[in-house]
């Protein structure tokens, strides 16, 4: 050990602070060195003289007084702790609703999901089976009150043949656990099932465009319905079947 790592070392060996194999060394150290020797004793002395000095001052009682009115007042323990006990509460409350909303939202999803892939399923199978239409017409005074009776809800059924989609009839089928009316029509050589379900109340969503399994498929709610129109057809062709649809059925509905 030389004399710079000794002279870091001397007040650690004071304090007591250095294990046992630093401090031999630092002492056998400052025992062979003339220069680190002297400088140890007179930090010992100094430590001696600290005690007998006296360097503790006790401030007048007056400072303390003028410091403490300086010093703004300190808020009562008990309103800090409701304070934070209120700040804990308002988050858990913030935390709750938001895992709820989250929670919600799954929910919802994987409802909508479900449903979409019964409507799929329904206007597969009705592609296979000869069992397009339960009712084969293209009148819909017809089509209409044949639903009487077989479902909870009155489908709107609309002639849309002088648009471009001809109304071929309607059926029943099975969605989402439940009786739905399926009003179908036909574009060129494309079937388009619009399926039609109860809604929740005064609930309006606008028609959204959704694709599953190579189908595009119009999904909207108004007036407590809700509608799913779905076909093989291009999603422009049956964005314009679902404006013709919902322009046709206004003015009814508004009468």
């Amino acid at each position: 050990m030389n004399c710079s790592e000794a002279e870091i070392l001397l007040h650690a060996l004071l304090d007591v602070e250095l294990d046992a194999g630093n401090a031999r060394e630092v002492e056998a150290h400052v025992e062979k060195c003339a220069r680190c020797a002297p400088q140890l004793r007179a930090y010992r002395e100094l430590r001696q003289a600290m005690p007998v000095a006296q360097l503790h001052f006790a401030a007048p009682a007056s400072l303390r007084r003028r410091i403490e009115q300086a010093l703004p007042a300190p808020r009562p323990r008990a309103a800090s702790r409701r304070s934070m006990l209120k700040g804990f509460v308002m988050g858990a409350a913030v935390s709750t609703a938001m895992a709820a909303s989250l929670v919600v939202a799954v929910i919802r999803t994987d409802q909508d999901q479900r449903v979409l892939g019964d409507v799929v399923s329904a206007h597969v199978r009705s592609l296979q089976a000869d069992h397009l239409t339960d009712v084969r017409t293209s009148d819909q005074h017809t089509v209409k009150p044949w639903f009487n009776g077989k479902v909870d809800i009155a489908p709107p059924v609309v002639d849309l043949t002088a648009k471009g989609f001809t109304l071929l009839g309607g059926r029943l089928d099975y969605i989402d656990g439940q009786n739905v009316p399926s009003i179908v029509y036909r574009r060129r050589i494309h079937v388009i099932n619009l399926f039609v379900m109860q809604g929740a109340a005064s609930e309006t969503r606008e028609p959204r465009l959704q694709t599953m399994q190579g189908f595009n498929i119009q999904h909207w709610t108004a007036r407590d319905l809700e509608f799913f129109a779905i076909s093989d057809i291009n999603a422009e062709e049956l964005r314009e079947f679902v404006e013709k649809f919902v322009a046709a059925q206004r003015p009814a509905n508004e009468t």
